[in-house]
């Protein structure tokens, strides 16, 4: 493509509101920050709709881990096997970080493969805001016992269903990836809980010995 025609093409995607060209160089706008920011919202005034967000992204997921099994060119597989390569990597390292990155790289790649790109835009914006941990603190998740080694085979197991073309192996995989993240963040959450309950009646008793 000759350079008139690519600015060309540039200028008619700015026209449209899909890119936007600044100091920075030009990138895709955030042409759905109408759902991004409410859901912000949502979740500073509402820690539990995270479970909404779960049993939403539960179905989502499974379909389009389907479609990608279906779907996914050579190009998708390549890039879901290097991002496997890099999470397996980042365990082995013990390096949460990186470790979490991989695991929204997935997820993202995995919607890629799907072809479909209503559902791409969607889980993107939520994508990113997972990076970022508004849904819910993985580092909670992490440090759970035996939770980093369960959520690398699940992965593993969604990655190596849709590589090898097998769309109910990799429904199944994904579904239960996403249903075991909800029941242990719900555990999770149960369990503060009820530390929170016992450390306030502590508190009580030591301001009545205090005032005897």
């Amino acid at each position: 493509m000759s350079r008139p025609s690519l600015r060309d093409a540039i200028a008619k995607l700015e026209e449209r509101g899909l890119l936007v060209t600044g100091r920075g160089g030009t990138h895709v706008a955030s042409f759905l920050s109408q759902i991004a920011d409410p859901l912000m919202t949502l979740m500073r005034n509402k820690p539990d709709a995270s479970f909404d967000y779960l049993e939403f992204r539960r179905s989502i997921e499974a379909e389009a881990a389907r479609l990608a099994a279906q779907r996914a060119t050579d190009v998708d597989r390549d890039g879901i096997r290097a991002i496997v390569a890099r999470m397996t990597a980042a365990h082995g390292k013990d390096d949460s970080s990186e470790e979490a990155d991989s695991d929204a790289d997935l997820h993202l790649a995995i919607y890629e493969a799907a072809h479909n790109v209503v559902m791409l835009h969607i889980m993107r914006t939520l994508s990113d805001l997972l990076r970022n941990d508004v849904f819910y603190n993985r580092a909670d998740l992490y440090s759970r016992p035996g939770v980093r080694e369960l959520l690398l085979q699940q992965h593993l197991a969604i990655a190596d269903a849709v590589l090898a073309g097998d769309p109910s192996a990799a429904q199944a995989a994904a579904y239960g990836h996403v249903e075991f993240t909800l029941q242990t963040l719900r555990e999770i959450r149960e369990h503060n809980a009820r530390v929170q309950v016992s450390l306030r009646r502590i508190g009580r008793t030591d301001l009545i010995d205090s005032g005897a």
